[in-house]
């Protein structure tokens, strides 16, 4: 647990950082492949290139691609059209997420889940209820993208460690995290990066060095490492900690004049999802556990 709650304190700056000093003036493509490498460069040394399963390796490749290949590139492209309030709150339904996919993994089903992801749209929905634009429902779409991404590989990687043990400290292997991330992040800049807008300030490229080896190096690798150490009820309810953490330094230090009765209310909505997933879900799993 204390390694979710000290990563949590860690990103509640970068959601900020990013949108003042990054977005629009930094190509996203570049940024992204920037802290893969520069995270992947942190852990290079430390890495075990033998005596891994081959499953375990491949399957945190996949892990990497959707933590820092996927979830970073929509996350990125997100902020051109939300605020970073509202990318705070849509993230609300990666609990979500992180229950449904863990219900696939065991072979169970939650309606209660589904219906709470609808809760959460409803409460995102109202935050911007006066302009639903086609620029809003692509920025909702794609922070959805991302926390599906995320929940799925922090998921995955969960039960990954659990069913391939080895005797060998997790940094061990984590450099293979990385290496599934540039698989996705390099062709992607290739491919959509726009040249004209690389870095130009000291600042710029030291937020990118602060966010490559501390929040996507030793925050992905604390944040995984402590998901595995807890259920997956406690993994979902601690990446909404997140959440208040992050919108508090937003609006203290950046976005003062952010409309806070308008995010309260649809902030209550969407947190009123999680109680519903949380009180009735988990009556829903124990009475499923109960029948023959």
């Amino acid at each position: 647990m204390r390694y979710l709650i000290a990563i949590t304190f860690l990103w509640a700056f970068s959601f900020s950082l990013i949108d003042v000093y990054l977005a629009g003036k930094v190509d996203g493509d570049f940024a992204v492949l920037t802290r893969v490498v520069l995270a992947g460069l942190l852990f290079l040394p430390l890495t075990r290139w033998n005596g891994i399963p081959t499953p375990l390796k491949l399957g945190t490749m996949v892990v990497g691609a959707l933590m820092i290949g996927v979830t970073y590139l929509c996350l990125y492209r997100s902020f051109l059209y939300l605020t970073v309030p509202e990318v705070l709150l849509f993230t609300v339904t990666t609990p979500l997420y992180v229950s449904l996919i863990d219900d696939a993994l065991n072979r169970r089903f939650s309606a209660i889940a589904l219906a709470s992801a609808f809760l959460a749209v409803l409460g995102a929905g109202y935050i911007r209820y006066d302009g639903i634009t086609g620029s809003f429902l692509t920025g909702f779409a794609l922070i959805q993208t991302a926390n599906f991404a995320f929940a799925a590989g922090q998921t995955g990687y969960a039960n990954l460690v659990r069913r391939y043990p080895v005797d060998l400290p997790q940094y061990r292997f984590f450099g293979y995290f990385f290496l599934g991330g540039l698989l996705i992040t390099l062709p992607s800049f290739l491919l959509f990066g726009n040249t004209a807008m690389m870095p130009e300030t000291t600042l710029q490229w030291g937020i990118l060095l602060w966010l490559g080896v501390g929040a996507s190096g030793a925050g992905l690798f604390l944040w995984n490492k402590g998901g595995t150490m807890v259920d997956a009820g406690t993994l979902a309810i601690m990446n909404n900690m997140l959440i208040p953490a992050g919108i508090l330094v937003n609006l203290l230090f950046w976005n003062k004049d952010a409309d806070l009765l308008r995010l309260t209310i649809g902030g209550v909505v969407i947190i009123a999802s999680l109680w519903v997933n949380y009180r009735f879900g988990r009556q829903q799993t124990v009475t499923a556990d109960a029948s023959p």
